[in-house]
């Protein structure tokens, strides 16, 4: 299995309230208190806030998802599924899924078709005539050939499918984890550029503990995927195998770690940052 480059910076979450900040909140009875109403209301109002950026988000728990069996041994947790009567937005997938394979399991794969993105979270895979390993990424370019899955020790595999067009040239590559190294992106942040195209881009993001990025809104559908450690999006705790996409035209004001996090991104290559 393909060994980091870089240690991966994630820590335990940490408890509710830190130790040392416990003498402080005695002094919570004695601040200055809001009237009962306005501290009502001003709750009330981020609760309103909160769930209405919610339900413009597709979110996937990967402790409340249901499996569904593929073949003897492999099992698949689909994560999002386009609408086929309605309209692509930019950047959107057709099909976004988590391949639990069991120890010595294969699969006969999805069949030709569309361009196709596969990312190793956990163990080793062979894919076709390609050997993956832990945060290996492989892109099929459409139309995508039928390609065997299967894992000696067991592996869990991130399939995105999309409707991306071949360019010319386009060939099937691998990005390994221990050749791509982690180039700097921002205060506290690394990013790694795995595909890209039309302003779009599948990134794997390496956040320091305590690294945090700006309000910014979404071009094209914005998908996160918890390879490791714990994010804040907005109100709403990811963990690892969690999913969220946030459609094209939305935005995030929140997206910080405690932990540090290594995350798998589908959006815009160049984020838009609110002034």
């Amino acid at each position: 299995m393909n060994k980091p480059d870089t240690p991966l910076p994630i820590v335990p979450a940490p408890e509710p309230i830190d130790p040392a900040l416990a003498p402080l909140l005695s002094l919570v009875d004695t601040a200055p208190a809001l009237p009962a109403d306005a501290l009502r209301a001003r709750l009330l109002g981020r609760l309103a806030a909160s769930r209405a950026a919610a339900q413009a988000m597709v979110t996937r728990r990967i402790a409340r998802c249901a499996p569904l069996a593929l073949a003897d041994g492999v099992q698949a947790v689909t994560l999002y599924e386009h609408d086929a009567g309605a309209r692509l937005r930019p950047g959107e997938p057709l099909r976004a899924r988590l391949i639990d394979l069991a120890p010595g399991a294969a699969w006969a794969g999805p069949g030709p078709g569309v361009h196709r993105e596969w990312l190793v979270l956990r163990g080793c895979v062979t894919l076709g005539e390609a050997t993956l390993g832990e945060r290996d990424y492989h892109v099929d370019p459409a139309p995508a050939a039928t390609a065997r899955l299967a894992s000696a020790e067991g592996a869990r595999v991130f399939l995105r499918e999309s409707d991306a067009p071949a360019g010319p040239g386009d060939v099937p590559f691998t990005v390994h984890d221990a050749q791509a190294g982690w180039p700097e992106f921002a205060a506290g942040i690394r990013r790694r550029v795995l595909w890209q195209r039309d302003g779009q881009a599948a990134l794997l993001y390496l956040a320091q503990p305590g690294a945090s990025v700006p309000l910014h809104d979404h071009g094209h559908d914005e998908e996160c995927l918890m390879v490791r450690g714990e994010l804040f999006l907005d109100d709403l705790l990811l963990r690892e195998g969690d999913y969220q996409l946030a459609p094209a035209g939305t935005g995030h004001r929140i997206t910080e770690t405690d932990t540090g996090v290594v995350i798998y991104a589908h959006g815009d290559l160049d984020l838009r940052f609110r002034s």
